[in-house]
């Protein structure tokens, strides 16, 4: 949709008509699944019209990826590692990966199913996924890593594939969750710290 630019007034009604479509579609897609969903559903969910809602999103696949932005706070990003400056490199990483699971803990579980299930099977969701969502978040994480590199904060290490080993871990263990494993729901809390010990510390104690 055209956009005013350098209107802020403008840029927030736009923002909050996102994500009301957003939580809608959440809510529908939840309740009906993806494939069972229609864009009148979500237009009824949220109290608009149909036609409303293609003013913002092109199709259903546009709103899946739009959540899944939101489940990657790709907005925000930015301001995260902007923040992790005055961190040490151990607060940080528990700060960062305690957010990502109550991101997804708020969206719900049932929701977080749907949308990585679509992504397995949809192509183009897949592809507009990787280049606009994920793509971009490695190369701000691995700009800063660099620069925490270069200023001697950190030690030297590969940091595309380290920053991919830290996303995976979280996946993995969010699948995990998703296939109904005990220890994963029952220490759910604890997985930030556990992984960040994992990453920063390792498994091996010290020799003797």
């Amino acid at each position: 949709m055209t956009k005013t630019a350098n209107d802020p007034i403008q840029e927030q009604l736009i923002a909050a008509r996102r994500n009301q479509i957003l939580d809608a579609a959440t809510t529908v897609f939840a309740e009906k699944g993806f494939h069972r969903s229609t864009i009148k559903d979500v237009a009824k969910a949220a109290g608009i019209a149909d036609g409303t809602i293609y003013i913002y999103f092109e199709n259903k696949t546009a709103l899946l990826l739009g959540i899944l932005d939101r489940l990657n706070q790709t907005d925000q990003r930015q301001g995260f590692f902007e923040e992790a400056v005055d961190m040490d490199m151990d607060t940080y990483l528990r700060k960062h990966v305690r957010q990502r699971l109550e991101v997804m803990d708020a969206t719900g579980m049932d929701v977080v199913k749907i949308v990585l299930s679509e992504v397995m099977v949809n192509q183009d969701l897949r592809e507009l996924y990787f280049e606009n969502v994920v793509a971009p978040t490695f190369a701000l994480a691995e700009k800063y890593f660099q620069g925490w590199m270069d200023a001697g904060l950190i030690h030297r290490f590969d940091v595309p594939l380290t920053m991919r080993l830290i996303t995976s871990m979280v996946l993995g263990l969010l699948l995990l969750r998703l296939l109904g494993d005990p220890t994963v729901e029952e220490q759910w809390q604890k997985l930030p710290d556990a992984i960040a010990d994992m990453v920063l510390y390792g498994i091996q104690g010290e020799q003797a």
